[in-house]
């Protein structure tokens, strides 16, 4: 099974996510920021990140940045889920590596569509 990290502070989100992402048949693990996500990526980096924006510690943006610095590593591909909906932020995202972008609230539906389009599923 592929490996999912949801990265969001919101324990209802993580909650969610893994609840819909299960059902997908992916493997979760969770971070609660950008830095606990780097360490889960250090620890075991997985095939697809999804990422909110606002978060404290390390925001999504940040985290994203610094994965992508990252040479020699195999790359996860990482989808934002986010209320940032306007077209800055997400030109924003995408030029800073993110490969699609979903908005909150999101349903098992839309999960399903976004992981498709990236040739997860």
């Amino acid at each position: 099974m592929k490996l999912c990290l949801v990265v969001d502070d919101s324990k209802v989100i993580r909650k969610v996510a893994r609840r819909i992402l299960e059902e997908l048949n992916f493997d979760i693990e969770e971070a609660v920021d950008g830095q606990d996500a780097l360490d889960a990526c250090d620890r075991n980096m997985p095939d697809v990140v999804l990422l909110d924006w606002n978060m404290p510690v390390m925001d999504g943006l940040e985290f994203l940045k610094a994965i992508r610095s990252r040479q020699g590593v195999d790359q996860p591909i990482v989808v934002f889920c986010t209320t940032e909906n306007d077209m800055a932020h997400i030109r924003t995202a995408i030029e800073a590596g993110a490969n699609e972008y979903i908005m909150k609230p999101f349903d098992r539906e839309i999960i399903e569509a976004k992981f498709t389009q990236v040739g997860l599923m």
